[in-house]
């Protein structure tokens, strides 16, 4: 196997893994932007320096705002410190029970976190909500940009020059 070959392989291996990485506790916009780079290194595609930069750029906004909008979420629903490590915990014990474990985990562990604290139920139910509502707009964020990088590599392979060489 030829060398570009393999750095395809793997460009599209971390693209996938990298937009699965979007809803589970893996860095996928980071992966995805390593398998567009991986793409780029071989002889099948050339993106130019400003697509490159603007990708990097937002990858790593959407990777600082994984982390701080589910805190913001949880705060301006009046939540606590105790809530968005509950979150955080409840994704981790949601992944072995299937995608919809990470969200239901998400909302619950956040719950739990928050009752912990000592808060009354209704407290803790908005608390929770804030949390899952910034966990589900982080996932969106991820998906997206992850979702952008895989259709510049599909593009870049087939040609599609609309943007993407250069």
């Amino acid at each position: 196997m030829g060398p570009d070959i393999l750095l395809a392989v793997l460009a599209f291996l971390c693209l996938i893994v990298g937009l699965a990485g979007a809803v589970l506790p893996l860095p996928g916009p980071p992966l995805s932007y390593f398998g567009l780079l991986l793409l780029h290194w071989s002889a099948f595609a050339e993106f130019s320096g400003s697509l490159l930069l603007t990708l990097g750029l937002l990858t790593l906004a959407v990777s600082v705002l994984d982390y701080l909008v589910p805190v913001w979420g949880i705060r301006k629903f009046g939540g606590s410190r105790w809530g968005v490590w509950g979150s955080v915990a409840g994704m981790m014990v949601g992944l072995f029970a299937g995608p919809w474990g990470l969200f239901a985990g998400a909302f619950l562990g956040g719950l739990a976190g928050e009752l912990l604290a000592g808060r009354d139920t209704q407290a803790a139910l908005r608390a929770a909500l804030g949390s899952f509502m910034g966990f589900l707009f982080g996932v969106l964020l991820k998906t997206a940009l992850c979702l952008v990088m895989l259709w510049y590599a599909v593009a870049g392979i087939w040609g599609w020059q609309s943007g993407v060489g250069g």
